[in-house]
């Protein structure tokens, strides 16, 4: 469903994460917005989300569910960031 006119059409990978709950492998898609752990069911987030954030065509490119998942994950990222960053200034 990429447009043809993008410059940038991304390659799909597989990418191998650390659980933060209980350490366990998890595998995530490039284009997948979230993974589940097979092991304990923690939920991680698709921390290398590509031009959806900037890109003018992301939700033709990319269809509107696509679009609004990874748009959701990228606030998720926001807000768990700003949280850290909040916290270690606490301390």
């Amino acid at each position: 469903m990429i447009m043809k006119e993008c410059q940038g059409k991304p390659q799909i990978t597989i990418m191998d994460k650390i659980c933060p709950q209980c350490g366990h492998e998890i595998e995530i898609f490039s284009v997948d917005t979230q993974a589940v752990c097979e092991h304990c069911g923690f939920t991680i987030y698709n921390d290398t989300l590509t031009c959806v954030q900037w890109c003018q065509y992301a939700r033709q490119c990319f269809g509107d569910q696509a679009y609004e998942n990874l748009m959701e994950a990228a606030r998720i990222q926001k807000e768990r960031a700003a949280a850290a960053k909040e916290m270690a200034a606490a301390s």
